[in-house]
Parts: C-alpha cells; sequence; structure tokens
C-alpha cells in the first residue's frame, strides 16, 4: 500500500501560454468576489452560500429561457430536457440550506448588523425566476429602480408570456380548448385560475395515451413547482431558525412575509385539477 501516485507523462505540466483551468474559469475574479465586511469567521459562509445560490439561479435562468422558446417552436422533447436539468439544480438550491442551517442565531448576530439594507429580496435573478415561472408583481419594478438596466431586464420579463404561458398557448395551437384571454392577454399581469383550463388538463390527464407530450410537460411542471415550494418553506424555516421573528434586513416582516410567500402558485390549475380527476368515480 502506498499513499503515493506518480503524475503520468502524458499530463500536461507545463501550462506556459496555453489555457489553464483557473484561466477557463476565470477563478481569479471568482474567488476574489468573496469580500466580508466584519472579521467575524462565519461571514464567509453567508457570502459564499449567497454566491453559489446566485451561480445556480443563473443556470435556472438559462434553462427556462431555452424552455421558453422551445415550447414556442412546438418542439417538447428538449423543452422538457431543460426542465429536468432545471430540477436537480433546485435540489440542488435545497439542500443548500441544511448548510447556511449551521449558522448559530449568535454567529449571525455577530456581523448582521453589517448588512445594512442589503437582502435576497433584492436579488435581481430570484426575481427573475419567478417572473420566468409567472408569479408576476410590477411593484418589485421599484426595487430595481437604483440600477437602470436591471429594472429594463425585469421590465421586459414582467411584460412577456411566462413558461406558463407558453405552455398554455401550446396547447392551443394543438387543438385544445385553451380560452382565447389565455393565449393572448396583458402578460405583466399576474395569472388566474380558469375553469376552462382546469377542464383542459382534466382531459389531458383522462387519457394520458392519447395527450402523453401534454400530459409528461404537465408532470414536469407540477414537480418545478414542488421543488420550488420546498426550497420556499426550507428558506422560511432557516432564517426563523437563525433570526427567529426578527424583521428581515431589507425591512421585511422576515418569517411571516416567507410564510405568506408558500400561498403563491405558479401553475394552478395542475394543481387544481388534481380534485376533479376521478372524482366522478367515487362519487
Amino acid at each position: 500500500m502506498t499513499n503515493f501516485r506518480e503524475i503520468e507523462e502524458s499530463v500536461t505540466t507545463d501550462l506556459s501560454g496555453r489555457m489553464t483551468y483557473a484561466g477557463y474559469l476565470d477563478l481569479e475574479t471568482l474567488l476574489s468576489a468573496q469580500r466580508p465586511v466584519s472579521d467575524h469567521h462565519d461571514e464567509m459562509l453567508f457570502i459564499i452560500q449567497h454566491h453559489v445560490s446566485e451561480l445556480w439561479l443563473k443556470l435556472i435562468i438559462h434553462e427556462l429561457r431555452s424552455a421558453m422558446r422551445l415550447i414556442r417552436a412546438d418542439d417538447l422533447p428538449p423543452a422538457l430536457k431543460r426542465l429536468a436539468r432545471v430540477k436537480h439544480v433546485q435540489k440542488q438550491l435545497l439542500e443548500q440550506w441544511s448548510v447556511l442551517a449551521t449558522l448559530t442565531p449568535i454567529e449571525y448576530a455577530q456581523f448582521r448588523d453589517r448588512l445594512g439594507s442589503a437582502s435576497g429580496f433584492q436579488s435581481l435573478q430570484y426575481r427573475t425566476v419567478e417572473f420566468l415561472l409567472g408569479n408576476k408583481n410590477a411593484g418589485m419594478l421599484n426595487v430595481f429602480g437604483y440600477d437602470p438596466q436591471a429594472q429594463a431586464q425585469l421590465a421586459a420579463d414582467l411584460n412577456a408570456p411566462s413558461l406558463y404561458d407558453e405552455f398554455l398557448r401550446y396547447l392551443s395551437r394543438h387543438g385544445f380548448a385553451v380560452p382565447a384571454d389565455r393565449v393572448e392577454r396583458d402578460w405583466s399581469q399576474p395569472y388566474h385560475a380558469s375553469p376552462a383550463v382546469e377542464e383542459v388538463f382534466r382531459q389531458v390527464y383522462a387519457d394520458p395515451e392519447h395527450h402523453w407530450e401534454a400530459y409528461e410537460t404537465s408532470e414536469e411542471f407540477v414537480d418545478v413547482e414542488d421543488l420550488f415550494q420546498q426550497w420556499r418553506f426550507r428558506h422560511m424555516k432557516t432564517v426563523e431558525r437563525i433570526i427567529g421573528l426578527k424583521r428581515g434586513t431589507g425591512g421585511s416582516s422576515g418569517v411571516a412575509f416567507l410564510r405568506r410567500a408558500l400561498d403563491l402558485t405558479f401553475f394552478p390549475e395542475l394543481l387544481s385539477v388534481r380534485t376533479a380527476i376521478g372524482a366522478s368515480a367515487h362519487s
């Protein structure tokens, strides 16, 4: 037994003038971005947790935008591949809360005041994900008034169809009786559930073999919704564990504000239709 391994002769060790791992990933930029504003040991955890989350959010946005383009082009199989990747990223974000939960209340309290008014509520990428999934709120544009470019980008997403809107338009193009006011509408307004849309999904679930693509896509959407709700719940419970019922650094009510988010839904008829499925067989 030995704990020494020779470097293989074929391994490139002279990297002068070559593309390197650090260069390709621009690690000098990435790893220099963690700049604590206090001298407390645990602030590094807090910063890295949020940096990693923002990187995963960037990938989710990348995949969602691609999925939406593919659905617009009636190309569902690769769109579903994008959503499958989104779900794996969501699981990574979900598991990250267990790392942040190692930050105890007294540890966080020793540098929390240094954050000023900075808050995750102000994350442009998080808000973009919510807009792309359909949780539209024009009032959020005011939060980014200090950054015209960010505000303009978010406004564009506010005024464009969401992932769910694109799916309903796909269903309409493929012969399902989606109401006209769900195919074309003011995209900046929050989506409101429609009994007629629920009936469309009831038909899809009643005959999945005949409507397989719509059925499979519906279940992918439900998976995304479920994982997002799990993330919201873990967020709330982690905040409660660390700061109790204190107000958030950005001025929100903290845990109470996060708890209200659990009542939000992206794809309402995909949830409500479950009550209707099989109901007549047991009535």
